[in-house]
């Protein structure tokens, strides 16, 4: 039972967190009803016990219109003063003192800015919260407290906030038609100012490429790689045979190569034999 009322208590902690904006240490506004029945049913320390139910760190508050109406009821409340005295003073803007009900009422306002969980055990008092939305509710049962779950008005605020965030309102329709103006007039302002760039840009272009065929007309620069031809080569010096010398004819020489050569021609006629013909004559 107790981590079904655990769940139970983080999971309506975790509305009001999520939908109202409520944040750590969750400030507790106390009346004088529910001091009374912590120190009647020895509900010691309250901090403690809050936060258990909670689950998180708390700030016990108080004001000051609770004490005097706690001091006017008599000594049978005596220890009910003195334990809401040790609590924290909330700021309660009024001149003259008011009932417990009537100052937490005006605290508390439309919308509850501070973001105050009301402890109490008027029941009044809590049916009256419900109907304000973003006001969780304390409450004591004998020795255990217990927070309320939130009420049908107070979802339905909820979900009724969550359709108006979806669709814009009036003064937002108009800054988004202003913006989208001003962004087309912006736009057009840049178009054009793009264009005259553009043109700038080209005619510099144009100066630019000018120029640099002047310079190279007059420097007489060539930009193109001209490829030397391949001519005819010779035959390789070292494979070749090298040439003889041709000497001048002399004709002295000559002639006595002639003559060298008559006489080895000369040397050179085979002798005929004449014994055959000189035997007939001897025989005669």
């Amino acid at each position: 039972m107790r981590l079904k009322k655990q769940k139970r208590h983080r999971k309506i902690v975790r509305f009001y967190t999520a939908c109202f904006g409520f944040r750590q240490p969750f400030k507790v506004l106390c009346d004088g009803t529910f001091v009374h029945h912590l120190i009647v049913n020895h509900i010691s320390p309250p901090d403690n016990a809050v936060s258990t139910i909670l689950g998180a760190p708390v700030k016990l508050m108080t004001t000051r219109c609770v004490l005097a109406e706690l001091k006017s009821l008599g000594d049978s409340y005596s220890e009910s003063l003195k334990a809401a005295g040790k609590l924290i003073a909330a700021r309660c803007d009024h001149e003259r003192r008011k009932s417990a009900e009537a100052c937490f009422v005006e605290i508390i306002g439309e919308n509850n800015p501070e973001h105050f969980f009301v402890a109490t055990q008027d029941t009044d008092l809590r049916k009256k919260f419900q109907e304000i939305p973003g006001v969780p509710v304390i409450f004591g049962l004998r020795n255990a407290l217990l927070l309320e779950p939130p009420s049908v008005s107070q979802r339905q605020f909820v979900k009724s906030s969550e359709e108006e965030r979806l669709h814009m309102t009036e003064l937002e329709h108009k800054l988004l038609s202003k913006r989208q103006k001003n962004r087309l007039t912006s736009k057009e302002t840049k178009d054009s100012s793009d264009e005259n760039e553009a043109l700038e840009d080209q005619n510099l272009g144009l100066q630019a490429a000018t120029n640099e065929n002047n310079a190279k007309r007059r420097m007489v620069v060539k930009d193109r790689v001209q490829f030397k031809r391949n001519k005819a080569k010779g035959p390789n010096p070292l494979s070749c045979k090298k040439k003889k010398s041709q000497r001048q004819p002399n004709p002295a020489s000559e002639k006595e190569d002639k003559d060298a050569g008559k006489t080895v021609r000369n040397s050179r006629k085979r002798k005929r034999s004449r014994k055959g013909k000189k035997l007939p004559e001897m025989d005669g």
